[in-house]
């Protein structure tokens, strides 16, 4: 199986936490946010890995180092991550993984994914009633059946049944799909749309299941509240080892708090 992992963006909301660096390369105790995602990812005896890169192309492209492929998007401040994995289209045909840069993950996430039985599949945080409420940054999932039913930021919160991780499969024949979907966006100029448009529509094609985070930690890293509970917060629980659904109040620990 191949990996890609989207990490063209700037990261600007990020600024005031890690700089001029990109987002990708936020430093999260010894290592940054990609070194971490290609570690887990060769852990997982997946070693074919594309970075889909644009700001600071070169600097991504050092720290992954020459066993990564890198595909550069030099429209990045124009393009959102769909277009991000449209540029990558050639290479998805065999099935692959995809992540977002900016997810700090514990292992076992990344393990229940490849190892679902499912061909096609996402990661979604299942909603807590104690967690805060969704806001509009949040890509929110409505599932029925055990399959995606709506994905979107814009989705209802009161409608919903969690949120979207960051990181989906897709084997041989739904990434044909995809690829249909992330050509018919592109072509009509959608260019900054997120990538779960194309999931959205893939999922009323051919079922596009859930899987569970079942309480381990992860994190979403868009703010500087965001990186430094990353740091404070989600690596320890990560580092500590399995927290368990039981424990972790259903996932909350893996939710991201918007301005605490």
């Amino acid at each position: 199986m191949k990996a890609v992992i989207l990490a063209a963006g700037r990261g600007g909301r990020l600024r005031a936490a890690v700089g001029d660096r990109p987002k990708c390369l936020a430093r999260i105790g010894a290592r940054t946010l990609i070194e971490r995602q290609i570690q887990a990812l060769r852990a997982e005896g997946i070693a074919d890995i594309v970075v889909v890169a644009g700001y600071r192309a070169d600097d991504v492209h050092r720290v992954c180092g020459p066993r990564v492929h890198v595909v550069h998007n030099t429209r990045f401040a124009a393009t959102n991550s769909l277009y991000s994995l449209w540029l990558a289209r050639d290479l998805l045909s065999d099935g692959f993984v995809v992540l977002n840069c900016d997810v700090l993950f514990h292992q076992q996430l990344l393990a229940d994914l490849i190892t679902s039985r499912y061909d096609d599949a996402l990661l979604m945080a299942p909603q807590a009633t104690s967690a805060a409420a969704y806001t509009d940054e949040e890509m929110k999932v409505r599932v029925r059946r055990g399959c995606v039913a709506g994905i979107a930021k814009t989705l209802d919160p009161d409608e919903v049944d969690g949120e979207n991780v960051g990181i989906a499969k897709f084997g041989a024949a739904g990434a044909t799909v995809l690829v249909e979907e992330l050509n018919r966006v592109v072509s009509a100029g959608a260019l900054t749309e997120w990538l779960p448009r194309a999931f959205d529509a893939f999922s009323r094609r051919r079922p596009l299941h859930v899987v569970d985070t079942r309480g381990f930690p992860w994190i979403e890293i868009d703010f500087p509240e965001d990186y430094w509970r990353a740091c404070s917060e989600i690596l320890p629980a990560i580092d500590g080892g399995p927290v368990s659904a039981a424990a972790s109040d259903a996932g909350a620990l893996g939710r991201t708090v918007r301005h605490v």
